[in-house]
């Protein structure tokens, strides 16, 4: 018999509410935890045979997420051989990552918005006469500021500073020539002092024709060279050559630079005309086994020293004498070679060489302390060994077999 009575109907639309509720509540927190910094591990990859082309991997890294340590996806950029190299950094607003096939000359750009539904928007090279693209830092207006190792062919002429708009075309250009101080420089990476209206490029050539001694500081505005300084030796005379990585400090108008010989250099008078270089700080160093990205946590700059191998972590609280308060071991032939922060500070993707080759780690680090440790979690359904491996047949864009991740950035 039909049940007329009113409570049935209040009650049965009650009902629909709650479980609409409930159904909101759990999109909502899906959806939260999507776009929660660090949701997402974008990591750009070699083929390690070149013979299928070079790709990018998205691999889940929500920490409450039934999926932690799985690999999404993966697309293919449609070129072998690239040596996919590096990326930007940090990933940015707007969702586009550009990186970088230095050995093809070629960079390309990946709408991310969509972290499981990556797109290629294109690629670009050389920028006429520029040629050789490594590096990008993202300007607050979205463009691209990027480090051109040469100009022309064959590596025989110093190339420099190319702004380019985020779509990658050519704004303007500055070169690196400074000859009257050195004769032999290659722009390699930057970073961006927005506050003092400066930009610090190192020097290293990625095709090792010779070695450089300088690092550079541009005005930002109009990108005219300020001045190019010689490194000056460490205590024990070692140092003074191939500098690597510029990092600001969490002040904003701070920068040291690291070197691949293991050094760390404070600039002094960056505002003004005549900066100057101070050695504060050197780590271990074996022929052979350059130190190579830094991140800066906080108060603390996590460095890669493969003479160890280890992460090295350092308070930077006084730039003029950093303090080591931890070190995380890696493995008798784990030499870390990229690593990159998460937007927090908080965890720290590495990939590498040798034993690091085909895996990527995460490493956690203590804000507080500058403690490191290693992300337990993050590894593959019933694997033993932590973090993922690239030695595969399969991925989701093709059996291509075993690949090499290199510049690998977490999600916004």
């Amino acid at each position: 018999m039909r049940n007329n009575h009113p409570n049935s109907f209040f009650w049965w639309r009650g009902t629909i509410a709650i479980i609409a509720l409930l159904l909101l509540n759990n999109c909502q927190k899906q959806r939260s935890q999507i776009q929660a910094p660090g949701s997402y591990i974008f990591a750009w990859t070699k083929d390690q045979d070149s013979k299928d082309s070079d790709f990018l991997v998205v691999i889940d890294a929500r920490t409450a997420s039934p999926r932690y340590g799985r690999i999404v996806t993966s697309l293919s950029v449609d070129y072998k051989n690239t040596q996919a190299h590096h990326t930007e950094h940090r990933m940015h607003e707007g969702g586009v990552l550009f990186a970088n096939g230095f050995k093809a000359g070629r960079t390309f750009m990946f709408d991310l918005n969509e972290p499981e539904n990556p797109k290629l928007l294109g690629s670009f090279g050389a920028m006429d006469p520029y040629t050789y693209p490594h590096s990008f830092e993202r300007l607050s207006n979205g463009n691209i500021l990027a480090t051109f190792q040469t100009k022309g062919e064959g590596n025989n002429e110093e190339g420099g500073l190319v702004e380019l708009d985020k779509n990658g075309r050519f704004i303007r250009a500055a070169s690196a020539s400074a000859r009257e101080i050195e004769d032999f420089i290659r722009p390699y990476s930057l970073a961006i002092v927005p506050e003092l209206d400066r930009v610090v490029s190192s020097s290293a050539d990625m095709r090792a024709k010779d070695t450089s001694r300088v690092v550079q500081v541009w005005r930002l505005s109009d990108l005219s060279l300020i001045k190019t300084i010689l490194i000056p030796p460490d205590p024990d005379g070692t140092e003074g050559r191939l500098s690597a990585e510029p990092r600001v400090l969490q002040d904003g108008k701070t920068v040291i630079i690291s070197t691949f010989h293991c050094g760390l250099y404070k600039l002094n008078g960056l505002a003004g005309e005549d900066p100057t270089l101070e050695w504060v700080h050197s780590f271990p160093y074996e022929d052979g086994k350059l130190c190579a990205l830094p991140v800066v946590s906080g108060n603390y700059w996590v460095q890669t020293v493969p003479s160890i191998p280890a992460l090295v972590s350092l308070d930077i609280s006084n730039p003029y004498e950093p303090v080591e308060v931890a070190r995380l071991e890696l493995g008798k032939t784990n030499w870390a070679h990229w690593i990159s922060s998460d937007l927090n500070g908080e965890r720290i993707v590495v990939t590498g060489y040798d034993g690091l080759i085909n895996r990527l780690l995460i490493v956690n680090i203590d804000k507080q302390t500058g403690e490191l440790s290693f992300d337990n979690r993050f590894k593959e359904e019933g694997a033993e060994e932590i973090g993922i491996s690239f030695a595969r047949e399969n991925w989701p864009h093709g059996a291509t077999g075993s690949a090499i991740p290199h510049g690998a950035v977490f999600s916004l």
